[in-house]
């Protein structure tokens, strides 16, 4: 099922027909806020609200054209001023297709500097998301690049995947470098040789490289929804005596709300990643891919049951 619905997210005619209908943006709205930045940033005070940070994301990925990956980084800077203007607990999140990786390296890495630099200026931070295998050396290196030019250190961070074989090596390198990373389990579909093919492998690795992170002395957010792994890592905090606020747990927008009220009860740290904008299907779908159930989360939703 998960093979199968990663596939459909890949679906160019699929993605236009529910990025124009009625009902596919209604099924959407369960995991991203909205298509605007005014949305984006109400939910985000929400979130804040509730005791929770926030990291943004401006939906859409493998942009076919230059102007589109300018545009995508002027909505980024839009919204690092409005995040600095609200006074929010807030950063934002980026995937390099956007800023036109696909394109043209040295364009994808002047847009994204110019963000860090922008985001260095005013206090604040930019994740690099992670996209598939094919791009993770790429990704690593441009925030390498960027992370060593004076000014940038501290304002810029990568993601590891855990379901990827190469990714221990991958966070030696980024830790050794003093890179803050979001670890999570990954979500795109690989070939065998490239990620490990089972849940319990994937979830043995995801603990493993968490257990690196924790106590590392970098603010690092590990990223999941399985309360079973979340309980396991709260039990090695408190033996192992690491401080709780030297890390975050990081949830989706829209997934598993009450263990994220619970969290943010227990008093751990908490940070929401919110997703706004048109371009939603592949994120949606694959959202739904790692858990079915969300599906009919969705469903539920548009029913109001």
């Amino acid at each position: 099922m998960k093979s199968l619905l990663t596939g459909l997210s890949e679906s160019a005619s699929l993605r236009r027909f529910a990025e124009r209908s009625s009902l596919g943006k209604k099924l959407s709205g369960r995991f991203a806020a909205g298509a605007e930045i005014a949305s984006a940033l109400e939910a985000a005070r929400h979130v804040n609200a509730a005791g929770a940070s926030v990291t943004i994301d401006n939906l859409g990925e493998n942009v076919t054209l230059a102007e589109a990956a300018r545009t995508s980084a002027e909505v980024y800077g839009r919204l690092l001023e409005a995040i600095a203007r609200g006074n929010l607990q807030a950063n934002i999140s980026l995937k390099l297709t956007q800023m036109g990786l696909d394109l043209d390296d040295n364009l994808c890495q002047e847009l994204v500097e110019s963000l860090v630099r922008h985001a260095a200026r005013i206090g604040n931070f930019v994740r690099v998301d992670m996209e598939g295998s094919r791009y993770t050396q790429r990704t690593l290196d441009l925030v390498g690049r960027i992370h060593q030019t004076p000014g940038n250190a501290g304002h810029v961070g990568a993601v590891i995947q855990a379901s990827l074989r190469r990714s221990e090596a991958d966070l030696d390198e980024l830790l050794r470098q003093r890179i803050r990373v979001r670890l999570c389990k990954g979500a795109y579909k690989e070939r065998a040789h490239v990620a490990f093919p089972d849940k319990a492998s994937v979830d043995e690795n995801f603990l493993g490289l968490s257990k690196k992170l924790l106590g590392d002395g970098l603010f690092h957010g590990i990223a999941t929804h399985d309360d079973r792994l979340m309980d396991e890592l709260k039990t090695y905090v408190t033996t192992e005596g690491i401080e709780r606020t030297s890390f975050e747990f990081q949830m989706l927008y829209g997934v598993r709300p009450q263990l994220q009220e619970q969290l943010v009860h227990e008093g751990w740290n908490l940070r929401v990643y919110i997703p706004f904008g048109t371009a939603w299907y592949p994120y949606f779908m694959r959202r739904i891919a790692e858990r079915p159930a969300n599906l009919a989360f969705a469903v539920r939703s548009i029913f109001g049951s």
